[in-house]
């Protein structure tokens, strides 16, 4: 990479850090299919893909139609508190089961189950497209060029690093997760930061 590139892409793997690393739903379910040892490194591939997708059509210009189009932003709002709402319920019960190792198998899919899974949390959260499409596009304006690409790059690479860390290091955390309880406490908090996030993108809307 050329030297002069290296501080446009700093900017955007900051950024892109900055954005990811935080408690969500994507962030939970890749988690707990971590600690499973379910489906990781493709389930993690997909959300990388689906940013770097998301960042490279914010980077090309088309976050502003983003902006423009309350009514999309709208139906996907919608559509994300319902899912999450869903998702809530069976987090939470799973979490009134007590055995740790049956919460484990009930928690393992299909592949085809978790890829739908992992698919609906990345699409049908409307902050995805408020963050890569609408912010890190946004602030790509700052740059022309090759830099402003070397941005969208460093923006991606967070997302790698960033899913692939936490799918594979939560299995740093088994050995915590063979007391049952340890689990339930795992998936009280996730049924909790779902309905969170659901009621929180249905307050928008209000």
């Amino acid at each position: 990479m050329d030297v002069s590139l290296i501080p446009a892409f700093a900017a955007g793997l900051f950024l892109g850090a900055s954005l990811i690393i935080a408690i969500g739903a994507q962030n939970a379910f890749i988690l707990r299919q971590g600690l499973i040892g379910s489906h990781v490194f493709v389930l993690c591939l997909i959300c990388a893909l689906s940013d770097a997708l998301l960042i490279v059509t914010g980077v090309a210009g088309l976050g502003t139609l983003i902006k423009q189009s309350p009514a999309l932003i709208t139906v996907v709002t919608v559509a994300g508190a319902a899912f999450l709402y869903g998702y809530a319920f069976l987090a939470l019960r799973r979490a009134l089961k007590p055995e740790a190792m049956q919460a484990a198998r009930e928690g393992k899919r299909d592949l085809r189950a978790a890829v739908l899974a992992c698919l609906a949390f990345t699409f049908l959260n409307p902050h995805v497209y408020l963050d890569t499409v609408v912010l890190v596009g946004s602030l790509s304006a700052a740059y022309e060029g090759a830099a402003r690409w070397a941005y969208a790059v460093g923006a991606m690479l967070a997302s790698f690093i960033w899913f692939y860390s936490l799918g594979y290091g939560a299995r740093l955390l088994q050995p915590l997760f063979a007391n049952p309880m340890a689990w339930r406490v795992l998936d009280s908090i996730i049924a909790l930061v779902m309905a969170a996030l659901a009621s929180g993108l249905l307050a928008r809307l209000l």
